[in-house]
């Protein structure tokens, strides 16, 4: 079944959202209907994608079965009361921002308005998201699917219950920033030991690439993956054993408890 698909607020993330909807095959361009506050960049995103552009929010969403909110969270309450008179009661609205619940998402809709809760992360402009989906309890089991598969369309979405928000923040949203630093390290390690910068980045984002989809592919658990490098003696252990002196484990924890706290403060407003 075809459906239509809305915009409000296009950025990098809505972008990455809206190119794997086209590629994927999901949704047909003239499907789309994409709203900015700025018409500069309604028209390049019409002219890139092939989609429709709209001169107003309500225009976006009038005739959406889904509506993709990507304002900045503190305009996610504003946008919604100004679509709210449009909206019919299968339409399901998407929230993209960061610390916006569901429960401020449904003090801005019409009563019994089906609402989700999605957090993406910045890997989706490579067709390599996480998404988690947080249904209210107004759709069914099929809206709900309908989201996934929208959302699988440049990555992996996976249900996930509200109360685990801010480990999904931690643990994907906020994760590619930990995985870039780490990358960053390795690769000025080698040039340290005389590799080209350029060279250096390739090594070192590929060998995260592929150990991530040993992960992913393998079955087998990420501590017997290590094992299975770490010959007796050789240069690898050395290597973890003195990761594990400098607190690498501790540090990566903590920091990710440091960021499922903020997420929570930024949750209560």
């Amino acid at each position: 079944m075809e459906q239509t698909i809305g915009f409000i607020g296009c950025g990098n993330m809505g972008k990455a959202i809206l190119g794997g909807l086209i590629a994927s095959g999901l949704v047909p361009a003239q499907h789309i209907r994409v709203y900015n506050r700025s018409a500069d960049s309604v028209a390049a995103i019409v002219r890139e994608y092939g989609v429709r552009g709209a001169a107003d929010a309500s225009e976006a969403a009038r005739d959406s079965d889904v509506i993709i909110i990507g304002v900045k969270p503190a305009g996610v309450t504003g946008v919604l009361k100004q679509i709210s008179g449009v909206l019919r009661p299968e339409t399901i609205v998407i929230s993209i921002a960061a610390g916006v619940t569901l429960e401020t998402l449904q003090g801005a809709l019409p009563e019994r308005q089906k609402a989700v809760r999605v957090m993406p992360n910045t890997p989706a402009l490579v067709n390599a998201g996480m998404s988690s989906i947080t249904p209210n309890e107004y759709l069914t089991q099929d809206d709900t699917e309908n989201v996934v598969r929208l959302f699988s369309s440049f990555g992996k979405a996976e249900v996930v219950p509200e109360s685990l928000i801010h480990a999904v923040v931690g643990v994907s949203g906020s994760a590619p920033a930990y995985v870039f630093m780490f990358i960053e390290a390795m690769a000025d390690a080698a040039v340290l030991g005389g590799m080209p910068r350029a060279q250096a980045y390739e090594f070192a984002a590929q060998a995260v690439l592929g150990s991530a989809k040993m992960v992913l592919e393998s079955g087998k658990h990420p501590g017997a993956l290590k094992d299975m490098v770490c010959s007796p003696g050789g240069t690898t252990i050395e290597a973890v054993k003195v990761l594990e002196e400098q607190g690498l484990r501790a540090a990566v924890i903590n920091a990710i408890q440091h960021c499922m706290q903020k997420s929570e403060v930024m949750s209560r407003g």
